[in-house]
């Protein structure tokens, strides 16, 4: 399947006009001491989500703002955050040099990943799997 599936555009320009909403939700994550996941936030402390990631090399699909990548990087893994939407990865460099962490940051869809044969030791999406 091309990138220029029509569905890849259609989530592409969505994600770009929603990026906006999404700025302040991922700026509270990214200052975040402890990891949390869902709508609900559920702290990593009660879910135990996470193995020890000192060391992984971790991709995370549909990254958005970038903040699980932040979470990982700041326990000492090498995340690579893959997203879609070219706004939101605005979001998450701009988050990047806020808070002085650098991850690579790959416009891609997931799907049709530029990572093709390589290897990781993690692969997470908390919210590009579903929706």
């Amino acid at each position: 399947m091309p990138d220029s599936a029509d569905h890849v555009l259609r989530n592409r320009a969505a994600w770009d006009r929603m990026a906006v909403q999404y700025e302040a939700a991922g700026r509270r994550a990214w200052e975040a001491t402890e990891p949390f996941w869902g709508t609900w936030r559920v702290p990593e402390s009660a879910l135990h989500v996470l193995p020890d990631v000192k060391g992984l090399d971790v991709v995370e699909l549909g990254c958005g703002t970038g903040y699980v990548s932040a979470w990982l990087a700041r326990r000492g893994a090498r995340p690579i955050g893959v997203d879609n939407s070219p706004s939101q990865l605005a979001n998450a460099r701009r988050f990047q040099r806020e808070f002085g962490l650098d991850f690579p940051l790959i416009h891609a869809n997931a799907e049709e990943s530029p990572l093709v044969g390589q290897r990781f030791d993690l692969a997470i999406s908390e919210y590009g799997a579903c929706i």
